[in-house]
């Protein structure tokens, strides 16, 4: 019999409402500015209710931009490429060294593995000026291949992916052999079944990491049409001698956290779907 406790009830019940409330108060701060003009963001205190000018900073910003920007409909697809070519160039390289380390015996196989996970070390904050100059000496700079294949290479996917075929049984890759499936053949038709809930949340992450690169686009690229979203957001507040327009970077702001939100939703789904799975 489940004892009833109204009291622990309520107080659990708070914390999560209390919890929810400090998560989604900035989205509804950003909201609220995008929905007033600059003047009104100025005056003390700061609105905290809707304001009518929700759909024509919306017109503006999708129409003009802001300040000398670029597009907004180019910087983010400028992003969307990035983030793409990050997530899947991650997941189809993470996928293949991590079959390669579990089901293909060959010298030293561990020590590559261990080299591949000490890269976790170095970021691309530390090889930042190497990085960069092997990406100019290739003539990559302001290409979307500039911007994603220094960013490609993945130790934490390797490593998920890593676990996840150790997890596999034995069993199917003694019946693929039985069935007379060659290496590539139980690859698709077996390991990337049995790994869609990994690679789900690995899309999920890669996808949300890509999207919000400010570093590195930012060395890398000097002409205007490869700027990113979140690029652009950064210049819009530190425009030199002029007030943030900030009715128009909150707008932007908001429009940037859409297709990460649309990725979320989309996927969420199909990783719930496979963990269900699992046990069946």
């Amino acid at each position: 019999m489940i004892e009833n406790r109204p009291v622990s009830t309520f107080i659990s019940h708070a914390i999560l409402i209390a919890g929810i409330a400090i998560v989604i108060f900035p989205i509804w701060i950003t909201i609220v500015a995008a929905s007033h003009d600059a003047a009104r963001l100025l005056q003390v205190p700061l609105p905290l209710g809707l304001g009518d000018q929700f759909f024509d900073n919306l017109k503006y910003v999708l129409g003009k931009g802001v300040g000398d920007s670029a597009p907004l409909g180019l910087m983010l697809f400028n992003s969307l490429i990035m983030a793409l070519m990050i997530a899947f160039g991650k997941i189809a390289i993470s996928l293949l060294s991590a079959y390669a380390i579990v089901y293909f015996d060959f010298r030293f196989r561990m020590f590559f593995f261990w080299m591949i996970f000490i890269t976790l070390m170095l970021p691309v904050e530390v090889r930042i000026i190497p990085t960069y100059a092997v990406v100019a000496d290739l003539g990559m700079l302001d290409s979307y291949w500039g911007l994603t294949i220094p960013l490609i290479a993945s130790a934490t996917a390797t490593f998920m992916f890593r676990q996840t075929f150790l997890s596999v049984p034995d069993e199917l890759l003694e019946a693929a052999r039985i069935d007379g499936a060659g290496p590539m053949r139980f690859f698709f038709d077996i390991l990337l079944p049995v790994s869609r809930t990994s690679i789900a949340a690995m899309f999920v992450i890669l996808f949300i990491y890509g999207w919000n690169q400010y570093l590195w686009p930012l060395i890398v690229t000097t002409d205007k049409s490869m700027v990113t979203i979140v690029m652009s957001i950064k210049g819009m507040m530190e425009a030199l001698e002029e007030t943030p327009q900030w009715d128009y970077i909150m707008m932007t702001s908001l429009l940037a956290m859409i297709p990460p939100v649309i990725v979320v939703i989309l996927m969420q789904k199909i990783f719930v779907k496979g963990l269900t799975e699992t046990e069946k």
